[in-house]
């Protein structure tokens, strides 16, 4: 499988978007996996040591969505604050991290999120929190998100290299 093979996939208006997050995240030290999925290919991209994912292209019946793995999101909460609120509600609506309410129960390597959005407190679950379909009012967003989450990330290794 290949970047090419998933492209050929994705509606024409956004095929450019996914490219250029493909070549951005590539040019920065990602690494790409693809896979095969029930609607599609899963497109994900690894970063740093650990090689704990960044972001993924899935495809859902609403269309190509990116899941974005924003482990730093205290750090740039002011990004979301600032995406439309079609975003943000899809942000709320994530169900909540059930490794907040019992540690014992869901994965062990999730964690969940815990952040303040829209003046209140959110613990959310990892895989379902930053959900984003692409469109043409997300996508400065959803990119502005992944450069913000890679910054931090590569921040997070220099200190720890130190």
């Amino acid at each position: 499988m290949e970047f090419g093979d998933f492209i050929i996939d994705v509606d024409p208006q956004y095929q450019d978007f996914a490219r250029s997050i493909n070549e951005y995240l590539l040019e920065n030290d990602c690494k790409l996996k693809m896979a095969s999925a029930k609607n599609g290919y899963v497109v994900s991209y690894q970063y740093g040591k650990k090689k704990r994912v960044l972001m993924n292209f899935v495809f859902r019946k609403s269309g190509l969505v990116t899941r974005i793995y924003a482990d730093h999101i205290g750090q740039f909460i002011d990004v979301l604050e600032a995406a439309p609120e079609s975003m943000k509600k899809t942000v709320i609506k994530a169900p909540v991290c059930k490794r907040f309410e019992d540690p014992t129960s869901c994965n062990s390597k999730c964690g969940g999120y815990l952040f303040n959005l829209s003046d209140a407190q959110h613990q959310k679950c990892r895989y379902n929190c930053f959900l984003f379909v692409v469109n043409e009012e997300s996508i400065p967003h959803i990119r502005m998100m992944i450069e913000k989450e890679l910054e931090c990330r590569k921040m997070s290794d220099l200190t720890a290299s130190f």
